[in-house]
């Protein structure tokens, strides 16, 4: 049986400075590194040109013929080799910029190659650059195949490690292990039963095909195996921590939910947050640690559907704690609470770094005699002078804004783990939650309350600023409030600061009767939170911001988002913005300002936005335009591991099929002790220590 964990040192034509490279660069270190370095294309060579049929439009082209002359022409830096190649057909010239030396010194006139290049034009003469060469009776050869097509860095191509090089390695590696066929990952009923070519075949096909048919069997059988490893381990996680994990056993909804939902709810619950509720229950009465998602489009009700769940605790009497990732959020939430539960038995208390140090010391002292029954703060929760009683749940809103030590922390503050929900107000499509979530339970929010009116959204050009203006006033006049947003995405972007600081001066100067605050990520923390409580009490009207109001500030008064520049976010960062407004009863506006001149992507997103409001719709079109790094709404963000064939854009249904398959062996076989099923726990047990980076959630 071959061997893939050789060192790539080992591999034929690899010394120290490529081996140095390749762990550099593409993080190879072994044969089965190498081997999975998938081309990310294939160039049919399958057809040899003549010299007389090509012209300068032609894509690339390969030709059979020879070399009649060679010479150095021009001085210094524009010095360039030109040879003459010819079939018969005719000739064509053929320049080098680069490694002149090396080419002068090792290509033959007379010598028979195959020529493969780009035709362009130099001079208004016809020639191709830095071709592709093989001799005309070379043993491996691309001629007559289909060529696959090998990513690199600048760094490996300085090194002469081009998509050619790579190639040969990866050809050394399978001439090498010719004689034994490469090991198995997949127990062999598994690949009877789902059609599956062989692990060898398919690694082989991947990098030696024989038509684009092939490729496409061979591509599914790797992508198969690469997504249900990552839902066998997700799925085995999940069923040893619901086995392993005691929790606090909560045998009642408790008298304090009944009292809060006949007397003190707002508005009648959804069916959607009824649902919710009831599948929080069901966790917290099981007896074992409830790890729950619960995803909701900005304004579902997920802080409703939080304090029921706190109640429950309450009732079974035990405190709750919710960490929220920003003061002025944590301080919307305290207020929240506090007034939902106006009359009720339950003290809702609020820790921040802005708590004065007489207020912790009683805030301290009350938890730890249990009289504070929720405790609602920042990432001071987590300090180690904070002590609870008895914490039987702990809330976390926006929970990939916090680090997975933060978290563990809040979860090491009992004796038991406390029961966990994490929320998320970014909608995440389905195959991400499968993959990226795997380990929790996911609960949906997926309609609105009742009376909220939908959020209207326009598309608008820069040259329309007079009347998004004289809307703006309308909206002022009516006493509504206004937020202006630009792109500085980056804070070193000095180009975006002069616009957002630009974009104040103007705002002021077009509406001068009212007051006008900016927050933007150069300000220290205190000059935000002043500004933004600027905004939240309606002393000021208008807020000039960059994407920090994204997460973290609710102003129901607010009825107007303008996204300068929208063309500069992702869908889901525009969908994020948007959920700033549409918080209060009245109509509200998103308008998208953007260039005339945009690309297909960009006008496509533009109307995805003045189409739908709904945030699943919306994270499915952003995961297939984008694909997965972009996950809520930030720049890659993490996915926790490499997907290095498989795409969760298009391979929703491999991810749901995988899943199904790694459910019912795990039903059938928990611990993968069977002899037909040691060979998934000897994959499971490698990949955890080499390959994947299976940082969980909680």
């Amino acid at each position: 049986m071959a061997d893939l964990n050789y060192n790539i040192l080992k591999a034929k034509g690899v010394g120290t400075r490529w081996a140095q490279l390749l762990s550099e660069e593409l993080d190879v270190h072994t044969y089965e590194d190498m081997l999975q370095q998938y081309p990310y294309k294939y160039v049919d060579r399958s057809h040899i040109y003549a010299v007389r049929e090509i012209t300068s439009d032609m894509a690339y082209v390969q030709l059979h013929g020879s070399f009649i002359s060679m010479n150095v022409v021009g001085e210094g830096s524009h010095r360039r080799l030109s040879a003459v190649f010819t079939d018969g057909s005719g000739a064509i010239e053929i320049v080098w910029f680069k490694g002149l030396d090396y080419v002068r010194n090792s290509v033959k006139l007379s010598q028979e190659y195959y020529l493969f290049g780009k035709p362009s034009v130099f001079g208004n003469r016809l020639n191709i650059v830095h071709p592709e060469l093989e001799k005309g009776d070379a043993t491996i050869s691309n001629a007559g195949t289909l060529q696959a097509m090998y990513n690199t860095s600048e760094r490996m191509k300085k090194a002469g490690l081009n998509s050619k090089s790579v190639q040969k390695i990866i050809l050394n590696i399978l001439s090498e292990l010719q004689s034994s066929p490469i090991p198995e990952t997949l127990p062999q009923y598994l690949i009877d039963r789902c059609h599956l070519m062989s692990r060898d075949e398919a690694l082989r096909t991947m990098h030696m095909p024989k038509n684009m048919q092939t490729v496409e069997t061979a591509r599914y059988r790797l992508k198969f195996e690469e997504l249900f490893y990552i839902q066998l381990k997700m799925l085995r996680t999940y069923n040893q921590k619901r086995e392993q994990q005691a929790g606090y056993q909560f045998s009642t909804s408790g008298a304090f939910l009944s009292d809060f939902y006949k007397n003190h709810l707002p508005f009648e619950p959804t069916n959607a947050q009824k649902r919710v509720v009831r599948e929080i229950y069901n966790d917290m009465h099981s007896g074992k640690q409830m790890n729950r998602l619960l995803q909701g489009d900005v304004g579902s009700g997920k802080t409703m559907v939080a304090l029921m769940a706190m109640l429950i605790a309450k009732g079974n009497g035990y405190q709750s704690c919710m960490m929220a990732p920003t003061e002025i959020l944590a301080t919307q939430h305290y207020e929240s609470l506090s007034k939902m539960l106006d009359g009720m038995p339950v003290r809702v208390e609020l820790l921040t770094g802005s708590t004065k140090q007489k207020e912790r010391r009683v805030i301290h002292a009350d938890l730890l005699s249990g009289d504070v029954d929720i405790l609602v703060g920042t990432h001071a929760l987590v300090e180690d002078t904070v002590q609870f009683a008895r914490l039987g749940l702990a809330v976390v809103d926006e929970q990939h804004r916090f680090g997975v030590a933060q978290r563990a922390k809040l979860w090491s503050k009992g004796a038991i783990p406390p029961h966990i929900l994490v929320m998320t107000a970014t909608p995440i499509p389905r195959t991400l939650a499968m993959t990226v979530y795997g380990d929790l339970d996911v609960s949906v929010i997926d309609e609105l309350p009742p009376g909220r009116k939908s959020v209207v959204t326009e598309h608008r050009f820069h040259n329309a600023r007079n009347s998004l203006n004289r809307f703006i006033r309308q909206q002022l006049e009516k006493g509504r409030q206004v937020y202006e947003v630009f792109p500085l995405i980056e804070e070193s972007e000095r180009s975006d600061f002069k616009n957002l600081t630009n974009g104040y001066e103007y705002v002021k100067s077009a509406f001068p009767d009212y007051k006008v605050c900016m927050v933007h990520g150069r300000l220290k923390p205190e000059e935000k939170d002043a500004a933004m409580k600027q905004f939240v009490d309606n002393e000021a009207q208008i807020m000039v911001a960059t994407t920090v109001i994204e997460v973290g500030v609710n102003v129901p008064n607010a009825s107007v988002m303008v996204i300068e520049s929208a063309e500069r976010f992702g869908l889901s960062q525009l969908h994020q913005l948007r959920g700033r407004v549409g918080r209060g009863a009245d109509q509200s506006y998103c308008i998208l300002m953007t260039d005339y001149k945009l690309s297909t992507d960009t006008r496509r997103r533009m109307e995805i936005m003045v189409e739908t409001t709904n945030g699943f719709e919306i994270a499915e079109a952003d995961l297939r335009m984008r694909g997965p790094g972009s996950i809520e709404g930030t720049q890659q963000s993490g996915l926790p591991f490499n997907l290095r064939v498989a795409n969760l854009a298009s391979d929703g249904q491999i991810v749901q099929y995988t899943r199904d398959i790694a459910s019912e062996i795990l039903k059938n076989d928990p611990q993968l002790a069977s002899a037909e099923d040691a060979i998934m726990l000897q994959r499971l047990n490698y990949l955890e220590k080499s390959v994947l980076n299976w940082s969980l959630i909680s």
